[in-house]
């Protein structure tokens, strides 16, 4: 196992800035995942651990060695591909054992990696079945099983279940977690789900445009985002977010009109505010949470998504689309009663994007 430091890391393809100022540690054994949307650089910053590119700017450290002129191969790492990558007229024991063949390893050695990986991953009945023969969930566990094999230091990942569809997706994730668990090593996990970031890591780095936003627990992450971006880009359903007029202590969102009975200093010097809450948070009639909530308004419901266990319906306050998740069976067109606990309102900076500060005491 080892520590992985990432310091003053940028990267530039010509005049392109991909990565910029990049500085955090991964602890040793710990699973860290770093999403982001396509293109916001999360691939390249993986690459570079990998040696597979090499950094602008800034050092790179694995188990406390500085790394940045040490070739892929020798920096004792593994590393799984999106599309696994596998050599097609090899069977699956074959390709398992290639990388230690080409390292020499001894047979015997090698077979008592292979023995234990399949049974990890429950590959025993595919042994000496060849990738076609194997669904991409197979597929996968057996690029896994390369991995292991090779008793790295740390396990680098990119984007390995994007190819799998939902089902398998779900059911790899909790694989990979398993396997963490059981080997107790460094794992550096790369998407752009937010699902997989949430349930997978022990700590997620987000990233934009090349720029790290937030690094926390998905606890934290989740609930206590640091801007605007990590708010709305985390979770199942963005964050909610409008724009409040405040005068003489009263917030106006819409047809909503608020007062703060004891606002903080950061929130009574503006005259404007970014007023966030989260979808699950926006609560409709029939909902037993309904009465006890103190902010409460009518709106018509302008679309809805059926998603099986529950329902997101939309709405407007204001100029701002809203999205609430439901259970219940509210039609298109619909006027619905809606209320919101104070104490899941967050407040951010209409300039900065960043938080102001999240109501415990709040009245109309």
């Amino acid at each position: 196992m080892a520590n992985v430091v990432l310091k003053n890391i940028s990267k530039n393809f010509g005049k392109k800035e991909i990565l910029r100022d990049i500085n955090f540690e991964i602890n040793d054994g710990e699973f860290i995942v770093l999403v982001g949307a396509s293109g916001c650089g999360k691939s390249t910053l993986l690459r570079m651990i990998a040696g597979l590119e090499v950094p602008t700017e800034g050092e790179i450290f694995i188990d406390d060695k500085l790394v940045n002129n040490v070739a892929p191969k020798d920096r004792d790492i593994a590393m799984v591909f999106q599309n696994y990558a596998l050599y097609p007229h090899l069977s699956v024991k074959e390709n398992i054992a290639l990388g230690l063949k080409v390292r020499n390893v001894a047979k015997c050695e090698i077979q008592r990696r292979i023995t234990r990986a399949v049974e990890i991953l429950k590959l025993e009945d595919y042994i000496n079945s060849k990738p076609k023969e194997l669904s991409g969930g197979q597929r996968q566990r057996v690029a896994l099983a390369r991995a292991i094999v090779r008793e790295p230091k740390v396990f680098l990942m990119d984007e390995p279940l994007s190819n799998l569809d939902a089902k398998l997706r779900s059911e790899m994730r909790s694989e990979i977690k398993k396997l963490h668990k059981k080997l107790k090593t460094t794992f550096i996990y790369v998407t752009h789900d937010q699902t997989e970031a949430l349930t997978m890591g022990d700590r997620i780095v987000v990233l934009n445009e090349g720029v790290i936003q937030q690094i926390d627990t998905p606890f934290n992450i989740y609930n206590h985002p640091k801007n605007v971006f990590v708010a709305t880009f985390m979770g199942a359903n963005p964050m909610n977010i409008v724009h409040a007029d405040i005068k003489n202590e009263i917030i106006v969102m819409g047809n909503i009109s608020l007062s703060l009975n004891s606002m903080p200093v950061s929130i009574k010097n503006k005259s404007e505010v970014l007023i966030g809450v989260r979808p699950e948070d926006v609560v409709c009639e029939g909902n037993p949470l309904y009465p006890f909530n103190i902010i409460k308004f009518s709106a018509k419901v302008i679309f809805e998504e059926n998603l099986g266990a529950y329902k997101n319906i939309y709405f407007k306050i204001g100029e701002s689309e809203f999205c609430s998740t439901v259970n219940a069976q509210i039609p298109t067109g619909a006027e619905i009663n809606f209320s919101i606990n104070p104490k899941d309102l967050h407040f951010f900076d209409v300039k900065t994007k960043e938080p102001l500060y999240k109501v415990s005491n709040f009245s109309i």
